[in-house]
């Protein structure tokens, strides 16, 4: 069964609230600019590992993809249900940095391929994840650089305590403005600092 959409005119907001997008590893590998596919991990050393491994499960899998591929069929759901609001959890930096940290799976993407990100007309994307840090502080700032460069809002990490507090502002014409809080733990995997 799917849920009615909002009557036309109303002052009720509409969310789109999605959790986990990781658009790195073998996802970054098939986009215009892969990156450096080298992966620190106890079983894989290579990212396009993981793309052969989908191809050997599923058939080819086409390389320098437009950007809005990775969202498969969701594109036309949104298109559809019209939200006023697309909140995302990205579970991948978005960096070049080198300064992997000895954690057993890290997460990146290229950030030339940051037109992905835009693909989905999300508004927030939230960082406050186990994979914030993957990268270091540098591949932290690369992240935030490289959202805010292409207009994408971000909650849950900054380049200090007051920042990383700070909320997401959305604002939705004519029916108000949704704040987005985004924090998480150490218990979560959430390295400290």
């Amino acid at each position: 069964m799917t849920a009615p959409l909002p009557a036309e005119g109303t002052d009720e907001v509409t969310l789109f609230l999605c959790g986990d997008v990781m658009p790195g590893r073998g996802i970054d590998q098939i986009l215009p600019y892969p990156g450096d596919p080298a992966l620190y991990e106890h079983h894989v050393k290579s990212a396009l590992d993981y793309v052969a491994l989908a191809e050997e499960a599923n058939g080819s899998i086409p390389r320098s993809v437009a950007p809005d591929y990775i969202w498969g069929d969701v594109l036309a759901v949104l298109d559809r249900v019209r939200p006023d609001v697309r909140i995302v959890n990205l579970e991948t930096s978005v960096t070049t940095s080198g300064d992997w940290q000895p954690k057993g799976i890290n997460y990146r993407m290229n950030p030339a391929n940051v037109g992905c990100l835009n693909a989905a007309g999300i508004d927030c994307y939230v960082l406050a994840n186990n994979h914030v840090l993957d990268w270091g502080h540098s591949g932290l700032d690369d992240t935030l650089d490289t959202l805010r460069g292409v207009g994408i809002q971000t909650a849950g990490a900054g380049r200090d305590s007051a920042e990383a507090a700070r909320p997401a502002v959305l604002d939705v014409a004519g029916k108000g403005r949704v704040l987005v809080y985004a924090f998480g733990t150490t218990d979560s995997g959430i390295p400290r600092g």
